[in-house]
């Protein structure tokens, strides 16, 4: 397959591969222009999640052919407005409300299957087609022992707990790496289910009722349940990796949906404080058995830090300014409804994500939560045991000791929502997106003043275009 060459100040020209390091030219690009993407985006979240990847999916998705989630379960939560209304989409892609895009749930998702039913119905009745959606028959499920043994243990840890959603995800993919997962394809005969589900039964009763004193499943209530579920999944159920490389053929305008953020990557995030799958625009290639080559990765930032659940937040704010902004920005979890940790950006955090996923744009959210803030900070380093870093420590332990350095900027007390041109925003919230870009080395391209699809500053005119024949 050939490709189309353009231009762009980071990547230089030519296609971008998730796993090859880019050098960046000096930022002439000032934020300006029009910019052409191809036919494969990643949208990723750069924080810890909940940063409004939703809206922005959402957003570019009204002329995208393929919309794909990739890694997650339904511990993960976007949050979409528009004109049918307000919806929390768990396991769905963002893109199901463009009712000519074909959507994915990649094999690198876990899917509860009662939950993922549940999701369906609500869009159907709310008028959305789900006519187009469909599931990986490898994809995993989250078994009713995943959600017991996530309760039991968050309840075990007590004050150490890791604050998950208590939704199986983390046992499930613990499950997939032992080899002792169920996936889709597993429901398809009964008996083979069987054969399947009992050794893996038998153990995890063992552990229920000797570790924690709880009583067995039923081997025949679990395989009649998941089998009733199974068949009412089953017009969804497809090889979805044969569906997306079909679309990489023929040049497909293709969105890889991101779940939670860079900073729960299993690997990169803040250990053990994590989710279980890799949210990087790298995991997108194994999480949908696609080619490892992206045209373009959007990362999604918040103007501001947030977090649910445990784990070190450097700029976390226990104070009345961080539940102003809490309450300004409606800061409660989309899955869980949990208040979320609120505290101001952390440069050092995103430059560690940016380079990660290599992103080529990045859009900024809720500018319009700063309205009021009279003076904004932005941590621009760590102060840890007496030195400065400017780079995220790999020990969540050590992150816990750091003390952000922050630099103050003027706020612009002044309404944003109803801006739509840069332009227009306010000299101080200009200086603002300026300052992040300069931090973070890479240009804001999208930058949301409210929750709803066109109540967004669309700074550099994304618009997609085919890649020419050879």
């Amino acid at each position: 397959m050939v490709f189309a060459t353009a231009w762009h100040p980071l990547l230089g020209s030519g296609r971008v591969f998730c796993y090859t390091p880019v050098r960046p030219r000096p930022p002439t690009w000032a934020g300006r222009g029009e910019v052409s993407i191809m036919p494969v985006i990643a949208v990723i979240g750069g924080q810890w999640g909940d940063e409004g990847k939703g809206r922005v999916i959402d957003l570019l998705a009204e002329n995208a052919e393929v919309v794909a989630r990739f890694s997650g379960g339904a511990n993960a939560g976007h949050t979409v407005v528009n004109q049918r209304g307000r919806f929390a989409l768990h396991l769905v892609p963002s893109g199901i409300f463009n009712p000519q895009a074909i959507c994915i749930i990649g094999n690198g998702v876990a899917v509860d299957p009662a939950s993922l039913l549940e999701e369906i119905a609500t869009l159907q009745r709310a008028g959305v087609s789900t006519e187009r959606l469909y599931v990986s028959d490898r994809a995993h499920l989250v078994m009713p022992y995943h959600q017991l043994f996530d309760q039991l243990e968050e309840e075990r840890l007590g004050q150490s707990a890791l604050g998950t959603t208590r939704r199986g995800i983390g046992p499930a993919f613990a499950d997939k790496a032992a080899r002792l997962g169920i996936r889709l394809a597993d429901l398809q005969d009964p008996k083979d289910f069987l054969e399947r589900l009992a050794p893996i039964l038998e153990l995890k009763n063992a552990i229920l009722t000797k570790v924690y004193g709880r009583p067995a499943l039923g081997l025949e209530e679990v395989h009649t349940r998941y089998l009733d579920l199974g068949r009412q999944l089953r017009g969804y159920v497809r090889e979805t990796h044969l569906l997306l490389q079909e679309a990489l053929d023929q040049d497909k305008r293709v969105i890889l949906e991101g779940a939670q953020g860079v900073m729960l990557d299993v690997d990169f995030g803040t250990y053990p404080y994590v989710t279980s799958s890799s949210p990087l625009a790298a995991g997108a290639a194994a999480g949908l058995g696609i080619p490892a080559r992206l045209d373009r990765a959007l990362g999604v930032y918040k103007v501001y830090a947030t977090r649910v659940g445990a784990g070190p937040l450097p700029t976390e704010l226990d104070d009345d300014m961080g539940a102003a902004l809490r309450e300004w920005g409606k800061e409660y979890g989309a899955t869980t409804g949990r208040p979320r940790r609120c505290g101001w950006f952390d440069a050092v955090a995103a430059r560690h994500s940016t380079r990660l996923s290599g992103f080529t744009d990045i859009a900024l959210t809720k500018l319009d939560v700063l309205d009021r803030c009279p003076t904004i900070k932005v941590c621009t380093a760590y102060m840890l045991e007496g030195q400065a870093i400017t780079t995220f420590p790999a020990s969540s332990a050590a992150l816990a000791r750091c003390v952000p350095v922050y630099e103050e900027l003027q706020g612009w007390l002044e309404p944003t929502q109803g801006v739509r041109r840069f332009s227009d925003l306010p000299p101080r919230a200009r200086a603002y997106v300026k300052r992040l870009e300069q931090l973070l080395a890479c240009p804001v391209g999208l930058i949301s003043v409210g929750d709803s699809r066109e109540q967004m500053v669309q700074r550099r005119t994304f618009r997609w275009h085919a890649a020419p024949a050879a």
